[in-house]
């Protein structure tokens, strides 16, 4: 794993990578070496409810470096790149390390990210009764501005029902909103930006491995005690293995089959991880999980 060594002391530090490859140890050796504040960049571990099943820092791991952003959205509650850019903001008065697998908000957090208003409601509400409809998607499609049209996905349904939703609401293109973009909040020159890289095979592994793990610390028990707020359609219950381990509360499927599913789950997400840092985070620095080089 990386030497602390080879980390700036002077600059932030920023550290990406799948999940499973051991960001969370890498980023508190070095809070622990040369002292800054663990800043959570991973969209899954702001929830509250969720410490075992995604994997949070433990108690003892934020009583030995200090930590933010870990924990600290209540299950319910609308939690946004935006509202993560914002938190990040206030503290930019110190060092920080941020550490996570959310590629989205590590590159709003050094790319920029563009102000979108929000949707009202009702207009929300009108986008799920028009995508619903035989054909929606289709006139959805056909009701967009042009530069919108040719830069988003015309055959993802929620991508396609936002852009429709924002030019329904603002009168103006989402291509036009995120061409307004603001200056990042950390720049480049101002952090070393690191990818964890990871051979698929000794990933899997792990990832196997802590999925077990999870299931001696109580992660079944986790999921057992949000059973009664449950409600799919809210960003808290899509945390991975969440769903699989709910249909075992519920007696739908036994442990080994759910247990089976999230693992594979996992290894999935890691693979979309893996593509968007590819694709999105060239410039970064890249390190190997296994070796530290």
């Amino acid at each position: 794993m990386t030497d602390p060594a080879q980390i700036d002391p002077r600059r932030h530090v920023l550290i990406a990578g799948p999940t499973a490859s051991g960001k969370s140890a890498l980023a508190l050796r070095i809070a622990r070496t040369q002292g800054g504040l663990v800043v959570n960049a991973d969209a899954l571990q702001v929830w509250s409810c969720w410490r075992v099943l995604t994997a949070r820092p433990s108690p003892a791991e934020e009583a030995a470096a200090a930590h933010a952003l870990y924990g600290h959205v209540a299950p319910g509650t609308a939690y946004s790149v935006g509202d993560w850019l914002r938190e990040v903001a206030n503290l930019l008065d110190q060092r920080l390390i941020v550490v996570g697998g959310t590629g989205l908000y590590l590159t709003a957090l050094t790319q920029g990210l563009a102000h979108v208003p929000q949707v009202p409601a009702s207009i929300r509400t009108e986008g799920d009764a028009r995508l619903a409809r035989d054909g929606g998607l289709a006139r959805m499609v056909a009701d967009l501005d042009p530069a919108t049209r040719s830069r988003i996905d015309i055959r993802n349904p929620a991508r396609v029902q936002r852009a429709w939703e924002v030019l329904a609401a603002t009168g103006r293109g989402l291509a036009d909103w995120q061409a307004d973009m603001p200056p990042p909040l950390i720049a480049p020159d101002q952090a070393q930006r690191i990818v964890l890289t990871a051979d698929r095979d000794w990933l899997a592994n792990r990832i196997a491995r802590r999925f077990d793990l999870m299931l001696e610390q109580g992660a079944l028990d986790e999921v057992r005690t949000m059973l009664p707020f449950w409600n799919p359609a809210q960003q808290w219950t899509r945390a991975i293995g969440a769903p699989e381990l709910a249909e075992v509360a519920r007696g739908e499927t036994d442990l080994a089959t759910a247990a089976g599913r999230a693992i594979i789950a996992t290894r999935q997400y890691a693979k979309s991880q893996r593509s968007w840092f590819r694709s999105r985070m060239k410039n970064w620095q890249m390190l190997s999980a296994e070796t530290g080089e």
